[in-house]
């Protein structure tokens, strides 16, 4: 197991923020802004958040004037090193899906960069499939699954595709 970090302040959203991902946050309730410390002159902020490193909630703490708990950061397992292959699938599923969306395939050297949670981050994840992410302790099981989720996107986009096209054609499609 990891460190535990005691008071640790928290942001309970309905959201899963997973490493290397950004969320924009609107600052206005006096208990966050006492929880970050400085304020706006008009007594609001925006704040960007990134996601780092994993962790599990070990216990609530209610004394505090903002939400805080004890974390238990979470390391993944030494023993289950990515394998070249699992990287590679999952890279070019990731590639494949960001060219079907946006009609340009990633750079490799940027493509080259990106672990799981980069890919992931990325795009519009599920939170159930951000979540699953999260709890699984080893890069190659997170690239293993991502590339089943980039797969499944990948053909659910080209069936709609598909069947916009027989909308467009009356059901019956051009040869």
């Amino acid at each position: 197991m990891g460190d535990t970090i005691e008071r640790f302040p928290l942001f309970p959203l309905g959201l899963v923020l997973i490493p290397h991902e950004l969320v924009p946050l609107h600052i206005f309730e006096e208990r966050y802004k006492l929880m970050i410390g400085e304020c706006l002159e008009d007594g609001r902020m925006n704040v960007l958040v990134e996601g780092t490193n994993p962790f599990r909630l070990v216990r609530r703490i209610d004394d505090l004037p903002y939400p805080a708990g004890d974390v238990e950061a979470l390391a993944d397992d030494a023993e289950a090193a990515p394998d070249g292959d699992a990287l590679a699938a999952a890279r070019a599923r990731y590639a494949d899906l960001v060219a079907e969306v946006t009609d340009e395939r990633p750079e490799p050297d940027a493509l080259a960069q990106l672990d799981a949670y980069g890919m992931a981050a990325t795009l519009d994840v599920t939170l159930d499939a951000k979540q699953m992410l999260l709890e699984l302790r080893s890069e190659r099981e997170r690239l293993e699954q991502l590339e089943a989720l980039f797969a499944e996107a990948l053909g659910r986009i080209r069936h709609a595709e598909r069947a916009a096209e027989r909308a467009q054609g009356n059901g019956s499609l051009k040869s």
